[in-house]
């Protein structure tokens, strides 16, 4: 269980923070920056949530959120080395199952959908907006978890979840587009000769 009982602590206010496990890193670190873009994201999902949505997508949604903060949770606290102890509590990390229910998700939506004649450019209905804005920051917290991975060990199946849940806001922005009969395509070079 959280237990904060106050919200600032002037420990930051020299540059640093702490991860999970008590280690002091660089506000610039990677891994500060992987799990600050995941906040960042759930923020975004928190927004597209205060539009109109049928029940059922809002449930999806706020899974999604909770996900969230298990992904930003085991990004917090980094792998153990191999030959390290066991932890005496052994931290969060995201598991395949959670990747597997945005799969069946993805599915469910997905044959409903018009085929993709065209990329499609965001937009479309407000709620298909937000759910580009949410995809677009979901592909940016991917790309920090994968910086990360550059430099230090990082769960597999929190870069596998990002991967999938991207392509599921996409889905979903095509369906609250009228199953992608609403969406706005992107047509090649239309405006170059335009005088």
């Amino acid at each position: 269980m959280v237990f904060l009982d106050r919200i600032y602590t002037k420990g930051g206010d020299a540059g640093l923070t702490s991860l999970g496990d008590g280690r002091r890193v660089p506000k610039t670190h990677p891994r500060i920056a992987a799990f600050g873009t995941v906040d960042e994201l759930n923020s975004v999902i928190g927004l597209l949530r205060t539009v109109e949505l049928d029940a059922a997508l809002d449930g999806w949604l706020q899974a999604i959120q909770n996900d969230l903060f298990d992904v930003g949770a085991d990004l917090c606290v980094p792998e153990s080395e191999p030959d390290a102890p066991p932890p005496e509590h052994p931290p969060l990390r995201v598991t395949t199952a959670q990747t597997q229910r945005l799969e069946g998700w993805i599915d469910e939506i997905n044959q409903h959908l018009e085929p993709l004649r065209s990329f499609v450019l965001p937009g479309g209905s407000p709620t298909a907006a937000w759910l580009h804005l949410a995809r677009t920051t979901c592909r940016r917290a991917e790309v920090a978890v994968w910086t990360l991975k550059e430099v230090e060990p990082v769960n597999d199946e929190v870069s596998r979840y990002l991967n999938r849940l991207s392509d599921l806001l996409f889905v979903l922005a095509q369906h609250c587009n009228d199953n992608g009969r609403s969406s706005v395509l992107w047509q090649p070079g239309a405006n170059r000769d335009n005088s």
